[in-house]
């Protein structure tokens, strides 16, 4: 009896910290969170606790603390964290009102803040690491071999489903928001390779189990494949940069020669006359400057005796066709000083400049775009600050 009150006991406890763990997840009583906002909402509640020190707060000292969000919501957060045991009273007796909160679901949200903005890379990286020192310790037997591998496989199936999914049914810009799962890929699956190289190495026979893990890495990297060829399909090679992780980008900096890393800004449009904007604010810039205004309505189902409307893609082709023309106004080169002083100002000039660096860009379109190293400096004109080149039509 007193060993089966032990266990009990002990598994209680367990079940209080998995509660603790996930209520920042909790919605209602066994529901989950589907609004990322009642995040922010429970590290406010948390965050006042650890700033209370050791006398806690009452539910109206958490709603005054964190009047920056609606009194009810609060409230019920409150009540459902106290719920789930991530909120305790101080003491327990019937007419206590101060509370105390526990550190497992502030560890917890910390957690789901770096997997929000990560992925869940680094922890990725740790599991593969802690299971190839599994494997390797001289006294791993064959079932810690085979479990590590069904844990690989189930990781990297999961992943490669995730990514085959975002391909098939979601659009570029939600494959741009996910390109953290693809991050570090070529680290990842090396890392695993390497797990299941030494439990295939000390333990034979579980060659069943490592062909599971092979095919879950081989459909895990064709997801990432897919996935990165159609950002480049849809958005340019400049647009699938999220793909590579911070490190490669480090090492490509510090160990290429000056023309390498000229060749990478070829193409690119730069605000010189406004340099306070970041990179990032500028691609937006570019981006939506042309799509401003009420949204594109579905155009009719065509019927058997008419023409297929044109695409979306066929329409922004002519539309830098006209831009262009306009430019050039029948002229078979035009200046860029000439282009920016005719715009005015450099609000509008950078949009010319977008459109004829975009009409450059075009596989379809002959037009080039060359510049040079001069630069027109007049503090008379609109735009003070030119750089000298040519807009030309190109025969392909």
């Amino acid at each position: 009896m007193d060993a089966t009150l032990l266990d009990a006991e002990a598994e209680a406890a367990v079940l209080r910290v998995y509660r603790q763990v996930f209520a920042v997840l909790a919605r209602e009583a066994g529901a989950m969170i589907v609004d990322p906002d009642l995040l922010d909402v429970d590290q406010a509640i948390l965050d006042a606790f650890a700033e209370a020190g050791s006398d806690g707060l009452t539910v109206e000292q958490a709603t005054l603390a964190c009047r920056a969000y609606p009194h009810d919501l609060i409230v019920r957060r409150f009540d459902l964290l106290r719920q789930y045991g991530a909120i305790t009273k101080l003491v327990d007796r019937p007419n206590e009102l101060r509370h105390r909160a526990a550190f497992a679901p502030y560890v917890m949200l910390m957690f789901l803040r770096r997997m929000s903005v990560q992925g869940g890379q680094a922890e990725l990286h740790q599991l593969l690491t802690l299971e190839a020192h599994s494997v390797s310790d001289p006294q791993a037997t064959a079932d810690d071999g085979k479990a590590s591998v069904e844990r690989l496989t189930k990781v990297f199936r999961l992943l490669g489903n995730e990514l085959a999914i975002l391909v098939a049914t979601s659009t570029a810009a939600q494959l741009r928001e996910n390109a953290q799962l693809a991050w570090g890929n070529e680290r990842l699956i090396e890392q695993a390779e390497k797990v299941h190289r030494l439990v295939l190495g000390r333990w034979p026979e579980l060659h069943r189990d490592c062909t599971s893990l092979r095919m879950a890495l081989a459909a895990y990297a064709d997801a990432v494949q897919l996935a990165a060829g159609r950002l480049v399909e849809r958005a340019g090679t400049t647009r699938a940069l999220g793909l590579l992780p911070i490190e490669t980008w480090l090492t490509f900096t510090r160990t290429s020669e000056p023309e390498t890393l000229a060749a990478v800004l070829d193409g690119l449009l730069f605000d010189a006359a406004a340099p306070d904007f970041s990179a990032q604010t500028m691609v937006e810039a570019v981006e939506t400057g042309r799509r401003s205004g009420t949204a594109r309505m579905a155009p009719p189902r065509p019927t058997a005796d008419q023409d297929a409307p044109e695409s979306a893609a066929a329409t922004d082709r002519e539309d830098l066709r006209r831009e262009a023309e306009r430019v050039l106004a029948g002229r078979p080169a035009v200046d860029i000083v000439e282009v920016v002083d005719e715009a005015g100002d450099w609000i509008t000039a950078r949009r010319v400049l977008a459109e004829l660096t975009a009409a450059h860009l075009h596989d379809e379109l002959d037009y080039e775009l060359v510049w040079s190293d001069g630069m027109r400096i007049d503090p008379a004109a609109g735009t003070p600050w030119a750089t000298e080149g040519v807009f030309r039509r190109v025969a392909r």
